[in-house]
């Protein structure tokens, strides 16, 4: 490593030990621990605000970003070791963005200048929360069969349409959206990729109730919603182009899942549920197996999303490569809920109480199935990989 990086880890090392509070160095266990920004932004603490507040004062809520766009400007290398300093100390992400997750990199790529000034350090600084508008009741998987329309009206579009599993659709101060903007063209061309307030008229949104009991999906409803002309991202009818580099970015953020941890080990809390032998170990020999199995993998796989951000900045990763990520993540996930739920067992369902969280164990088994399917399911990911990494023949 270069004296210049080992200064730079060094100096971050001592900046996060005097300035991420001790509260936000464990980890969040439900969505209201976490913050997502906005401009209804609240706050579960005050110490949830100061490390908010001093993160975004360095542009370490998207330390990779350009200064210019509420960015740190840091180095792929720096970028990374601040990530090892903060899993070190156990800092949490001082904010939730799907902004930073998926919309920002596809404007970085693909947005005009006066978007990416206007949209960039918004999203830095948690100003403005945005929901995905992809999904219809019949175009889900097959995303490309969107029927959400764009009239062209001179110098706006009026939207009309529907989006269904609009992940926090009611709370989202903006939308990004794909609709159509040319009806004739093939189902992949044709479709337009557009930003816009969700408090536009027209704009409405209903929650969709879960088997977990919660929801954080909602269908989303267009009527007659103008949208002025400078928030068509890229090119008329070439919107598919920017939507599937986002959805590269939206896959690594599911497959990101796979290595969450949530409070204490896996292995810890199983032993704390079941107990342990006289050596201290989890007195259940076979789930004691299934638990370093899953945490063996859960290792591996971290590495191997730390390799293919590596790659994807440097250019050389295969943009298929996500589909894998998005597979394993998805399946890793899965995993552990059902190894959580086989070590609490009957305590596992408790569904209100306040000693289960509200029974985070069970909804978070729950909401868990869904890692399958949204992004793509896990048949359209394995197909995705079988043909452009493997290079297997059509069935």
């Amino acid at each position: 490593m270069s004296t210049a990086l080992e200064t730079f880890r060094a100096e971050t090392r001592a900046w996060l030990e005097a300035n991420c509070p001790p509260e936000m160095r464990t980890p969040a266990l439900t969505d209201e621990d976490r913050c997502w920004g906005g401009r209804n932004a609240t706050f579960s603490s005050q110490a949830q605000k100061d490390w908010f507040d001093r993160m975004v004062a360095k542009g370490w809520t998207v330390p990779d970003w350009p200064q210019e766009y509420g960015g740190g400007g840091l180095s792929r290398d720096q970028t990374k070791v601040l990530r090892e300093e903060m899993r070190r100390l156990g800092c949490r992400s001082p904010l939730d963005s799907f902004g930073i997750w998926m919309l920002g990199p596809a404007l970085l790529q693909y947005g005009n200048e006066a978007q990416k000034r206007e949209h960039l350090p918004k999203i830095a600084r948690g100003e403005i929360r945005w929901c995905q508008g992809y999904s219809e009741p019949n175009a889900g998987s097959d995303l490309a069969s969107l029927q959400t329309r764009a009239e062209d009206k001179g110098d706006h579009f009026l939207v009309n349409g529907s989006k269904i599993w609009t992940s926090y659709a009611n709370k989202a101060d903006w939308i990004f959206c794909l609709v159509r903007t040319n009806p004739k063209a093939k189902k992949h061309e044709g479709i337009s990729f557009l930003l816009f307030d969700m408090t536009t008229p027209g704009v409405s949104t209903r929650p969709i109730l879960l088997i977990s009991g919660k929801s954080p999906f909602c269908e989303t409803f267009f009527d007659d919603v103008r949208v002025p002309k400078e928030n068509l991202v890229h090119e008329l009818d070439k919107g598919w182009t920017v939507a599937k580099a986002l959805l590269t970015h939206e896959r690594n953020m599911i497959g990101g899942m796979g290595e969450r941890n949530k409070g204490a080990s896996l292995g810890q809390m199983a032993a704390d549920a079941v107990g342990r032998d006289a050596l201290g170990r989890l007195d259940d020999a076979q789930l004691r197996a299934r638990v370093a199995s899953f945490e063996v993998d859960e290792l591996a796989f971290r590495y191997a999303m730390e390799r293919s951000i590596d790659l994807m900045k440097t250019g050389q990763a295969n943009p298929a490569f996500s589909s894998v990520l998005k597979y394993y993540g998805s399946e890793l996930n899965k995993r552990r809920n059902e190894l959580t739920m086989s070590a609490l067992g009957a305590d596992g369902l408790e569904w209100e109480s306040e000693r289960s969280s509200g029974g985070a164990a069970a909804r978070d088994w729950l909401r868990s199935k869904a890692n399958s399917i949204e992004g793509g399911t896990s048949e359209v990911q394995l197909n995705i990989v079988s043909k452009r990494i493997l290079g297997l023949p059509d069935a």
